[in-house]
């Protein structure tokens, strides 16, 4: 879907206008999008930008590659995108804007900008979460088959342009019956609260260890690099 709009924009001069008529148009997995997207300008001075989002239903977008991906996940997730809208605004409206975000905005933005979806098999989410990497991709590889990963932020998204192997996603688990991204949006957003996603349910995962995302990953010692595949930090405890 995004190469359409890449050359939308390159007619129309304007990112805002381009993603405002993707919303418009038919397209696999088609859903009413709870916003419009408007020039970066439109943002009055001094105004919060997710709560002018909820306040107007519009959203403020620059030119360039980060706003466009914005507008992309807007597009694929429009319940995942309003939920982590109105978490933000539910947070502005407890502490107010601050210097310093705090530990629920700062997981809602780490979400947004750098987090993927994935629905796994319970071994190989596992084996991802205590960063097993030989296991991860090596053991058990053929896993990777009945595994969906869905990159959802912006952020991530605009990295992986010039992709380097250092590119790590903050992987959020999908519920096993999501099978298709409209499933994965409803499941997703529903589950999204401020408390949680401060606990930090998250798997570290370098993308381009994806098999069959990066031709070099196909050799096992590709994993040996272990200043991105990192092991696991042990927790020492001292005796009192």
């Amino acid at each position: 879907m995004g190469e359409p709009i890449a050359r939308r924009v390159s007619v129309l001069g304007a990112q805002p206008a381009a993603l405002n008529l993707a919303t418009q148009s038919a397209w696999p997995d088609s859903r009413p999008v709870p916003i419009r997207f408007v020039p970066q300008a439109d943002l009055p001075a001094g105004q919060a930008y997710e709560q002018y989002i909820f306040d107007s239903a519009q959203c403020p977008t620059r030119e360039g590659l980060h706003d466009f991906f914005n507008g992309l996940a807007w597009l694929h997730f429009p319940l995942i995108k309003q939920r982590l809208n109105h978490l933000h605004v539910a947070q502005i409206a407890k502490t107010g804007i601050a210097p310093v975000r705090g530990p629920a905005r700062d997981a809602l933005t780490l979400f947004d900008e750098n987090a993927a979806l994935m629905r796994a098999p319970d071994e190989l989410w596992e084996a991802l979460l205590a960063k097993n990497w030989r296991r991860v991709f090596v053991d058990l590889r053929p896993q990777w088959a009945d595994t969906t990963l869905v990159l959802f932020g912006h952020a991530l998204l605009e990295k992986l342009v010039y992709p380097r192997k250092s590119i790590t996603a903050h992987v959020y688990r999908a519920h096993p019956a999501t099978d298709c991204i409209a499933d994965m949006d409803f499941w997703v957003a529903d589950s999204l609260s401020a408390e949680k996603l401060a606990s930090k349910p998250f798997a570290h995962l370098p993308v381009l260890g994806v098999p069959g995302w990066w031709p070099a990953n196909q050799t096992p010692s590709f994993y040996d690099d272990t200043s991105v595949f990192r092991a696991a930090r042990t927790q020492v405890i001292m005796a009192g």
